[in-house]
């Protein structure tokens, strides 16, 4: 089995955590060979790319932080290296303009992943880095060497120190198959289970909602929830009716508190204000107008704007006499109960919770139970809701784990 030269430094991964912790080193004068499983890099970061490429988000700093929840205090020193403006910033300096959209969120001009990717690759490239695609890592061997298989078998390699970068276990056609989980507990390394983040949940539709409204969008509704701490938050958006149950950004940014709500009840129950528009009196108001001829599907409609998808889900919780109770259909209206049971599997996932837990790295992301060796990325037991704050977290850990190879290579490993 060939033994490859010492190398620098070797990155398993090639999405945006890998690619930026190479270029970080690569700028510092370090040799870096990079290893992706897949034929290409950065294929997840291309396809999540494929609606607009949502870089970051140009609200409030202390705002944007908060995104991150309980995992903020163990993020921040790596955003504040990377904040939002500055990975703007990184982009122009790809020759890329960017912009904000209406939401809040920034996107490159041309919208797309790809020009930004072939841009930053044949950055890399000019800069020296080696970028090894179809090379599958395997673990370790029994001396410590890192083992490696591509089309001509399997490598070893030796490098003075490594950052792992591959993700955690959502999409996994695209290379992020959670893989290295057994390798890295052999180490001892500790690891938060994987779940899945910002997902899907399952409902029990009717029948007759599934095969009408399944793909159906719910604009303008509000989603309030109640947490295991006993917080309530209510927030505007949109959702989508799927064959299991509910998904979309609405939903995206109540994942991780649903889940979590889940794991303890077994179910957990939001409401949906079909009408955030007008109060409670307003709807019982327009609800009791009288409507003479018209059927109530027509009143609803013609008063409100409910019909479709959202008359379909009114249809879901109340009877035919409580549709007659104005009152209780008017509660409805602004309060619809859905009840969740369960989250869509990991592999639908738009990414994942869990992972390597921070008590198993420093300050610097080494495990310490493997010196030199870092983790960056969504392989860290972190998450974020979509809306720009997952690649920007990906990004910002890339670097601070790059940054954190440089300290441990110039204090002669021993930091």
């Amino acid at each position: 089995m060939p033994v490859y030269p010492p190398s620098r430094v070797a990155i398993i991964g090639g999405g945006p955590a890998g690619l930026i912790a190479a270029e970080t080193l690569s700028l510092a004068g370090v040799q870096v060979d990079l290893y992706d499983a897949m034929p290409s890099l950065g294929r997840k970061f291309l396809l999540a790319g494929i609606g607009g490429l949502n870089i970051t988000h140009s609200e409030a700093y202390d705002i944007f932080c908060g995104r991150y929840s309980s995992h903020q205090s163990q993020l921040q020193a790596m955003l504040d290296r990377l904040p939002p403006q500055a990975l703007r910033d990184w982009v122009h300096g790809l020759g890329i303009d960017t912009f904000v959209g209406s939401s809040g969120r920034v996107f490159p001009t041309q919208m797309k992943a790809a020009p930004l990717l072939r841009t930053w690759v044949h950055r890399l490239r000019s800069a020296g880095v080696r970028l090894h695609v179809r090379h599958r890592w395997l673990g370790w061997n029994d001396n410590g060497a890192l083992r490696l298989s591509n089309s001509d078998g399997e490598i070893l390699i030796e490098p003075q120190a490594t950052v792992l970068a591959m993700g955690g276990a959502s999409w996994p056609q695209l290379g992020a198959d959670g893989a290295w989980l057994p390798w890295l507990q052999a180490k001892g390394v500790e690891i938060t289970p994987l779940e899945s983040a910002n997902c899907g949940f399952e409902v029990k539709w009717s029948t007759y909602l599934r095969e009408k409204f399944v793909g159906s969008p719910l604009k303008s509704v509000a989603l309030t929830f109640t947490d295991n701490q006993g917080l309530t938050e209510k927030r505007q958006g949109e959702l989508v009716i799927s064959a299991h149950g509910v998904e979309g950004s609405l939903i995206y940014a109540f994942s991780q508190r649903l889940r979590e709500y889940l794991n303890i009840h077994g179910t957990a129950t939001f409401t949906l204000d079909l009408a955030p528009g007008y109060d409670l009196d307003k709807v019982t108001e327009k609800v009791s107008h009288t409507r003479g001829s018209r059927s109530l599907s027509n009143h609803l409609q013609s008063r409100l704007g409910i019909n479709g998808v959202k008359l379909a889900l009114l249809h879901e919780v109340l009877s035919k006499e409580q549709f007659d109770d104005s009152a209780k259909l008017a509660a409805t209206i602004k309060a619809l109960p859905i009840t969740v049971q369960a989250t869509r599997p990991i592999a639908e996932a738009i990414s994942t919770a869990g992972g390597v837990a921070f008590s198993s790295l420093n300050n610097n992301l080494m495990l310490r139970s493997l010196p030199g060796v870092f983790v960056a990325g969504e392989m860290i037991d972190w998450e974020a809701p979509t809306g720009g704050y997952l690649l920007t977290a990906c990004f910002a850990t890339g670097l601070h784990a790059g940054l954190g190879v440089l300290d441990w290579l110039e204090n002669g490993q021993s930091s």
